[in-house]
């Protein structure tokens, strides 16, 4: 296990990127970048190490933290104070990092037989940590709930409905996990083989947080379409991204929608030259705070996609190379980060995405914010 001083030595001693980096690139003249934005991603670098990245928009060069194993999503306190980023499937840990000072408080394991998903989410009032998890023995889908106060120690776990549960994020309500619960199972003997595409069950479920009770579950148009990431807009409507395991010549619809107070799940169906570009896979969808439009990132097709997901139809479709993270920009528009170490701004109302920096990184499939 990495110690926490040795993390940090490493960070200072040879992977920190915050002395500058070569090929940065801020907003084209005549083009204006947003306000100051603090985002932490996990990203590769140059030479194939893993990295836990915090950037600042406009503002300083980027510092990175290396870290044993490829990570995958985050999540902020609701008071700012700490970020957490998690391996990616099949990970072994978490990460927890201070807002303000940039370094590593403590790294949390997955505990033996058991392995996280890559994504996690806090309790409103940033008392409890929630994370999907696979007791890999049994198949079993699990969420984890860890007290923050108490170093984050693992003090439950809840049920997650089925096999595979992976993004998850807290409903308007407060009281309410929203799981995309991906049905795919896996083990870490078998690295990322997938063992049961055949019987697959995924779906979209609502869980109390204390409880564990299922309040509602649904269920996508064909069994192999697993569900894998999610957004929730303020008024509780649910956007959720597919990944389908079957035959790629087929090309089902891959966004999910679910007014969660009507209790209407539905699939909104992009045009036929468009789904098929998509191949058969999404990875970050953000909901604007202030719009009805949902951007969805799909990397395997170079595309992200806007939707308005009020009325189920496309606004518009931007081509973006191995494009990954997506979140609002705090103003009327999408941040989208891309494999190739570029951070774009996609306005609704442009037809091209603006490229605001660039890093010799490899970004992974989504971004955090500092809150």
């Amino acid at each position: 296990m990495l110690s926490r001083r040795r993390f940090l030595q490493w960070g200072l001693a040879g992977l920190s990127l915050g002395a500058g980096l070569p090929g940065c690139a801020l907003a084209p003249s005549g083009q204006t970048a947003p306000a100051r934005t603090r985002l932490f991603s996990a990203a590769d670098t140059e030479d194939g190490r893993h990295a836990l990245v915090s950037v600042e928009l406009g503002g300083a060069a980027p510092v990175t933290l290396p870290v044993p194993e490829r990570c995958h999503g985050g999540c902020p306190s609701p008071d700012g104070g700490h970020v957490v980023l998690f391996a990616r499937r099949p990970g072994r840990h978490f990460y927890v990092i201070d807002s303000a000072r940039g370094d590593l408080v403590t790294q949390v394991a997955a505990g033996e037989e058991h392995h996280f998903y890559g994504h996690g989410v806090f309790s409103p009032d940033g008392s409890r940590l929630y994370t999907t998890i696979n007791h890999y023995p049994s198949g079993d889908g699990l969420i984890g709930v860890y007290d923050v106060h108490n170093g984050y120690r693992l003090v439950d776990h809840l049920p997650a409905g089925g096999i595979g549960p992976h993004e998850l994020r807290l409903h308007p309500d407060g009281e309410t996990l929203v799981v995309a619960l991906g049905g795919i199972q896996t083990h870490p003997d078998y690295d990322r083989i997938k063992l049961n595409l055949d019987t697959m069950a995924p779906a979209l479920v609502l869980i109390d947080r204390h409880s564990g009770q299922e309040r509602q579950r649904y269920q996508p148009s064909h069994h192999q379409l697993s569900c894998r990431h999610l957004d929730v807009s303020p008024e509780g409507i649910v956007i959720a991204g597919y990944q389908y395991q079957g035959p790629r010549w087929h090309t089902p619809p891959l966004i999910a929608r679910l007014d969660s107070q009507a209790r209407q799940f539905s699939e909104i169906e992009l045009p036929s030259a468009l789904q098929t570009s998509l191949n058969n896979y999404t990875a970050s969808i953000a909901i604007h705070p202030r719009a009805s439009v949902a951007a969805i990132t799909a990397p395997r097709g170079g595309r992200t996609v806007l939707v308005d997901y009020q009325k189920q139809t496309l606004i518009r479709e931007l081509a973006i190379p191995d494009c990954a993270g997506a979140l609002p920009d705090g103003e009327d528009g999408f941040l989208v980060t891309s494999g190739n170490g570029r951070i774009y701004r996609i306005d609704p109302r442009a037809t091209t995405p603006e490229t605001l920096q660039q890093y010799p990184l490899r970004w992974d499939n989504h971004l955090t914010p500092l809150v």
